[in-house]
């Protein structure tokens, strides 16, 4: 696979936005020491729906349309995320992939968006090898700025942005560092978001060949927020797991594209029939514990663009996402 593109310059006009326009997004925004920007979205200030939807491109590398409809194919729950991506494998798994580890002392969080394609890694530090999944799509990026998206409630230290921005060969004054809990309106949304990505994530994990996805795009209903984290990241779950629905173009044979389709959707998983916050809960609270096939949407066709035959598998489950959301 040959990508040209630089994801970093394409997200750098949509972070640039959020910082000229915090008041209207209802954004934080300060400059550390080290000249890092910090947005918040979410801990001190409450961002929004709309903020949540600029960083859901921001963290598909600027290769996603995100919008926010109102839908009726949910039986409670209208308010709808859309995302579609021509360039799928790259946007999703090449930067919006939450595949960043980083920690110091207590604090944990994973980082996601267009700085994991300057620093090629999976972990916070700098000497860490290139990680194998961009080995494998055979990319890497270069720019003058780069932004991460951090999922958590807490701004990281300062030790860690400084590891991150080494890690990207830029100085920390070129670095924003993007801030979402999981508990605020902008986090569910920007989680909501991934519903395209578990999908290529899954394929990925089933050995589809990447380069046969041409195209692709998926939507789920928006959780009602809740200030409990492990209530909030089981409803972001859930969200996917119960209701997420994601169309995939493909080349290749009919076979393949069927295959791929009867092995994509959640229901295929040993641990699906609960609300993610239960299964979390049985396993301790470890997530090394969970099958990884559980996270992916509930539907899901494929269609095998050099046949012109499309193949559907899963279903919507409104039970389970009324049980889920709190209905």
């Amino acid at each position: 696979m040959q990508y040209s593109a630089s994801v970093n310059k394409l997200t750098q006009p949509l972070v640039q936005d959020l910082i000229d326009n915090a008041d209207k997004y209802r954004l934080g925004i300060q400059k550390l020491g080290n000249g890092c920007t910090i947005i918040d979205a979410g801990i001190n200030a409450p961002g929004g729906l709309e903020a949540g939807r600029i960083i859901t491109e921001i963290c598909m590398g600027g290769m996603g349309t995100v919008t926010l409809s109102q839908s009726s194919y949910t039986d409670n729950w209208p308010l709808t995320i859309n995302v579609h991506s021509t360039n799928p494998v790259l946007a999703c798994l090449g930067s919006q992939y939450a595949g960043w580890s980083m920690s110091h002392e207590k604090y944990y969080a994973l980082g996601s968006g267009p700085a994991r394609a300057m620093a090629r890694k999976e972990k916070d530090g700098a000497d860490v090898p290139v990680e194998e999944l961009y080995k494998e799509l055979d990319y890497s990026d270069s720019a003058d700025s780069t932004a991460l998206v951090i999922e958590n409630d807490k701004v990281p230290p300062v030790e860690i942005i400084e590891k991150v921005a080494s890690a990207c060969g830029v100085s920390a004054d070129k670095l924003t560092i993007i801030v979402t809990p999981t508990s605020s309106l902008a986090g569910a949304v920007q989680v909501v978001g991934r519903v395209l990505e578990v999908a290529m994530h899954k394929a990925h994990e089933l050995h589809f060949p990447l380069e046969n996805i041409v195209d692709g795009s998926g939507s789920a209903p928006v959780c009602p927020p809740h200030p409990d984290f492990v209530k909030a990241m089981g409803r972001t779950n859930d969200a996917i797991l119960f209701a997420g629905q994601v169309h995939i173009f493909v080349k290749g044979s009919d076979e393949a594209a069927e295959k791929l389709a009867k092995e994509l959707p959640s229901s295929t998983s040993k641990d699906y029939g609960k609300p993610f916050a239960e299964i979390f809960k049985a396993y301790e609270y470890d997530f090394f514990k969970v099958d990884g096939m559980l996270f992916s949407p509930a539907s899901v066709i494929v269609t095998a663009v050099e046949s012109g035959k499309s193949f559907r598998a899963g279903k919507l489950d409104n039970a389970l996402l009324d049980q889920s959301f709190g209905t």
